[in-house]
This record gives C-alpha cells, sequence and structure tokens, in this order.
C-alpha cells in the first residue's frame, strides 16, 4: 500500500475526492472510469512517447550547474524543463491529456491558464490535433502574460477574460468549470495541474511523472546512482513538482523540498504560502489546503509569479505536508527574483519566475558538499522579461 500516492477512492491521506455538482458527475465519472486503462494501453503509451520524442523534445538533460554549485558549496543539478517545446513542463501533461480526450471520443476542448503557458501547451497540442480550443484566463494575468496570450491566438485558440474575483487563476478555473457543466458530452477539460476532482491530481502527475523517470536514468550516468539527495520544485497547484517527486515518494532516503510564494512575505496579507496560511477545505472540486477565512471564503492570493498565484495547492502536495514528507520553504517575490538574475547571471539560463522559487531555496537552507540536489526548472524566462524589466535590479 503507497504512503503518499492516491488510493483507489482518489485520496491522499486524508486529502482529494472529488467534491462535484450533480451536473458534473458524468464527465468526472467517464474520466475515472477509463484513464488507468487508457494510460496504461500500449497503443497509448506508444503514442505518447513518441510525441514526447519527436515533437516535445524529450529527454530534457539534466544539466550540472557547476557556477551554482561552487556559490553554494553543494552539487546542483537542474533538470531542463525550461527546453520542451512550448518553454515549460506543461506540455507534457497537455500531449497526454488530448490523447486522452481523443480516446474518449471528444471534439473541444478547454483550458484555464495563470502565467498562460498552460494555455499555450494546450493551444499547441489542439492545433496538433485539429481541434476546437477554448482557453479561460483572469484578467489580471493576461495584462501581465500578453504574449502568451498572442501566442494561444495565433495557435487557434480562442481566449476568454476571467472578469469576477481576483481576475487570477482561480477564477479562470471557476469560469472553465461553468462552461464544462454547460458542454458535457463533447468537451474535454484539460486541467493544467494537480488539483480539482479526482482522477485529475494523479492523471496529471502520472503524465508528468516522466520528468522524474528521465532524472533517474540521468543521474545513474552522470552520478552512479539513480537517486538525488534532494529534489527541489516551485509549488503552485504543483504539477511540476509532483512530475519531479513522482518515483521518490515512497524513498524516503530522497528530501523532497517545495517552493512557495510567499509574495510579499508570508504573514503580509500579499502572500500565496498555502501551507503556512491555509486550512483543510474544498477548492475546485477536491479537499485540500487552501487559504481561507474563518467563514470559508477563499482569500485572494498574491505572487509577482501568474502560475503561483494559488490559493491552494494540489492534494498530493498537502498530504506531503501535512505527512511531514516534504520540506516547504515560502520564497518572497524579491529572493525569486534575486535568484532568477542569479542563475542568468552564472549559468546563462534565464528561468521562469515560477522556476526562480525554487533556485531561491539555496539562500533558504544549507546543504552539505558532497550532495547531489535536483532542481526542477519548470519553465524558461521569455514569458516573464516584463516583469524583469519592471523589477529592473540586474
Amino acid at each position: 500500500m503507497s504512503k503518499y500516492n492516491v488510493n483507489e477512492k482518489g485520496y491522499y491521506g486524508k486529502f482529494g475526492g472529488a467534491y462535484i455538482p450533480e451536473m458534473l458527475y458524468p464527465n468526472v465519472e467517464e474520466l475515472r472510469e477509463s484513464y488507468l486503462g487508457i494510460i496504461q494501453s500500449e497503443e497509448f503509451k506508444n503514442e505518447f512517447n513518441h510525441l514526447l520524442k519527436t515533437y516535445v523534445g524529450r529527454p530534457t538533460p539534466l544539466y550540472f550547474a557547476s557556477r551554482l554549485s561552487g556559490k553554494y558549496n553543494t552539487k546542483i543539478y537542474l533538470k531542463r524543463e525550461d527546453l520542451c517545446h512550448t518553454g515549460a513542463h506543461k506540455v507534457n501533461n497537455t500531449v497526454g491529456q488530448i490523447l486522452i480526450a481523443k480516446r474518449l471520443g471528444k471534439s473541444r476542448i478547454i483550458a484555464e491558464t495563470g502565467a498562460g503557458q498552460h494555455g499555450v501547451a494546450t493551444a499547441t497540442v489542439c492545433a496538433l490535433m485539429g481541434m476546437e480550443c477554448v482557453v479561460y484566463m483572469g484578467e489580471i494575468d493576461m495584462a501581465r502574460q500578453k504574449p502568451n496570450v498572442e501566442r494561444m491566438k495565433i495557435l487557434g485558440a480562442e481566449v476568454k477574460p476571467a472578469t469576477s474575483g481576483s481576475k487570477t487563476l482561480k477564477d479562470a478555473t471557476n469560469e472553465a468549470m461553468r462552461h464544462w457543466i454547460n458542454n458535457p458530452t463533447d468537451t474535454h477539460y484539460i486541467i493544467g495541474s494537480v488539483v480539482g476532482p479526482h482522477p485529475y491530481p494523479d492523471m496529471v502527475a502520472r503524465l508528468q511523472s516522466v520528468i522524474s523517470e528521465e532524472m533517474k536514468q540521468q543521474l545513474q550516468v552522470v552520478e552512479g546512482r539513480n537517486t538525488p539527495d534532494h529534489v527541489i520544485a516551485c509549488v503552485g497547484g504543483g504539477s511540476n513538482a509532483a512530475g519531479a517527486f513522482y518515483h521518490f515518494l515512497e524513498d524516503e532516503s530522497v528530501n523532497l523540498i517545495a517552493a512557495e510564494a510567499a509574495g510579499h512575505g508570508v504573514m503580509s496579507g500579499k502572500s500565496a504560502a498555502t501551507t503556512t496560511l491555509g486550512k483543510p477545505g474544498v477548492l475546485h472540486g477536491s479537499k485540500t489546503l487552501l487559504m481561507q477565512t474563518d467563514d470559508g471564503q477563499v482569500v485572494e492570493p498574491y505572487s509577482i509569479s501568474a502560475g503561483l498565484d494559488y490559493p491552494g495547492i494540489g492534494p498530493i502536495h498537502a498530504h506531503l505536508f501535512d505527512a511531514g514528507r516534504a520540506e516547504f520553504f515560502g520564497i518572497t517575490d524579491e529572493e525569486a527574483m534575486l535568484a532568477g538574475v542569479e542563475l542568468s547571471k552564472l549559468e546563462g539560463i534565464i528561468p521562469a519566475i515560477e522556476s526562480a522559487h525554487a533556485v531561491a531555496v539555496f539562500g533558504n537552507r544549507q546543504f552539505e558538499k558532497d550532495e547531489v540536489i535536483v532542481v526542477n526548472l519548470s519553465g524558461r524566462g521569455d514569458k516573464d522579461l516584463e516583469t524583469y524589466i519592471k523589477w529592473g535590479k540586474y
């Protein structure tokens, strides 16, 4: 029995499940009954792996960051998900989910996006497969991630603004779920993270697990062992972290480290550090840790990074935190931006601001000289250049 993976009822410990309106039940149930059979079939595996290799550009390199390692006096490897087609790990999931949607006979795709990377990855695979695509995005996120909005449109997607609430990722997710309720038979909802009702968190984690699968093979070549001492990844909803942690979950000799967005400071009132500020509750169809008021209203999150600006975390991460299996660090905007610029100047790699949160862990925690650390560099910084420019301290 797995301690850290999902159980047959869709729970990670006390988190997870499918808390959904009755009108969504047929959609979610159809997916729950079908996803494992599809993912585990030889036909799916062959098509998925072929596209990952020839279209996405996998395997992504495991790069030894010698200058960064020198600065922090330890051995730091970067898993280069920023080199995937579309610029982030998100495409691993969208390729897998569109193949599942095809096998379920769906003809339309909807998605939500925060930083725009998942929206671009969804629009990309819809273009690849000739499917109609509608992406919901918060109005504020549309303004701060304009290049990604235009990329989605060029790829043929319709981008619909979410204009309620905080006009960010949470609200885009709400709009996408409403759309799905109204179009249940021909539409598949590609959720971009390990959030939402079961089976989404498990399905997305399985599709992203290619990240840790490759890490093991690559570490064997460069280190003569297939496990690192630590894996570090940023967590908003947490799909890149779920993929990076997946094959190490049950091996407690591997320490898992998650970097959350602390915004202006964990206790500043402008933060998204869910494990510190959150309490158990239900958000977007699953029970997890989320930031909420005493009467259960969702507290608006804040982060300089649109991809981490979410008031909850995926139920798998809520369980890893609750069980003490992973260390969680709240990284401020300032720490993340400084780490992003440091990586750029030391290694010639400009990271997405999401990924910069993971790199910033080195300023918050000591590591031993001979320890092997893999940082999941989940995305590249092209989409964030305007934010770097506005911040200006480089």
